[in-house]
């Protein structure tokens, strides 16, 4: 469960609010000291809900059987949407406007922006902000007409949506600030210490299920190293030594006189000697080609450009 707080927001906006997130939660709006009685009769510790309540003006409860309190403070998010400031809201953080090219026509506007100590001139056909002025301090107090003057200039400050105040799972109380987290970031972490820690679980040859595979194949590649160092003939090296071997006889035997090798030797030598001209032949060959197919399109453009000119 949840307290949010809809001070603010407009009637029309909250009924389209409730409408979209009727699937997976229930909001019931209530004065606090019903929501108190109530919490109490249920069993509830006091101390938890007025927790709860913290930076609550207008509350409300909501329940939730599908969703975690993170999935909820993500769906309570959506609801939020600026609005301009009217005479009495009170500044959320401290209103910065910057220095920029707003875009608006000369007229009036540049004298209105001035008289709030919004440095203002015309440049070039349009309104321009001078430098970037602080106008009001967190906490202080939008008065007159510069709320609508700052949503003239794109700054609307004043959040409207379904705050959330805190949730309340499996007896824990978070807070707006526990649940705001980036949830893409925090992944891409996850996934960088379970790497870092298998790494190093490899490194010191921790044995579990997760590495078992990766040190065996380790060990298994580094023994086979060994033993073909060492000589050590197995079902599983003496093919590689095998192999080794003859193409070193077979390097040997190339740098003898032709009067030294017996039959086999000389045919296992041819074979290998053709085998490396083919592969020469057919890298050479495949340029050649190219070149003659350009030289062919060449000719057939040229033949098409004569038929042109004699009609």
């Amino acid at each position: 469960m949840a307290i949010i707080d809809i001070h603010g927001v407009p009637a029309g906006s909250m009924l389209g609010m409730r409408k979209s997130l009727r699937d997976n939660m229930t909001i019931e709006v209530a004065k606090k000291q019903l929501m108190r009685r109530a919490w109490t009769d249920a069993g509830g510790e006091l101390e938890q809900l007025e927790e709860l309540f913290t930076g609550a003006v207008q509350p409300a409860l909501v329940q939730s059987s599908s969703l975690s309190s993170f999935e909820m403070y993500s769906e309570l998010k959506k609801t939020e949407a600026g609005r301009a400031a009217k005479p009495g809201d009170i500044a959320p953080y401290d209103i910065v406007v910057e220095k920029q090219d707003t875009g608006m026509a000369p007229g009036p506007i540049v004298g209105e922006l001035n008289s709030v100590d919004i440095p203002a001139k015309i440049m070039k056909g349009s309104v321009h902000i001078a430098k970037t002025t602080t106008v009001l301090k967190e906490g202080e107090v939008f008065e007159g007409d510069l709320g609508m003057l700052l949503a003239k200039v794109g700054v609307e400050p004043i959040v409207t949506g379904l705050r959330l105040c805190g949730t309340l799972e499996d007896g824990v109380v978070f807070s707006p600030t526990a649940l705001d987290i980036d949830l893409e970031a925090f992944e891409n972490s996850l996934i960088s210490a379970m790497a870092g820690t298998f790494n190093l679980a490899c490194h010191i040859s921790w044995f579990t299920k997760e590495t078992m595979p990766t040190l065996l194949g380790k060990a298994s590649s580094e023994a086979l190293a060994v033993a073909f160092e060492a000589g050590i003939a197995n079902s599983k090296t003496l093919p590689t030594m095998i192999a080794r071997a003859q193409a070193s006889a077979l390097g040997v035997a190339g740098g003898l006189d032709d009067s030294a090798l017996d039959d086999e030797l000389r045919n296992q030598l041819g074979a290998a000697a053709t085998v490396a001209a083919s592969v020469v032949v057919e890298t050479e060959e495949a340029p050649a080609e190219a070149a003659e197919e350009e030289e062919e399109e060449e000719e057939e453009a040229g033949f098409g450009g004569l038929g042109d000119l004699f009609g």
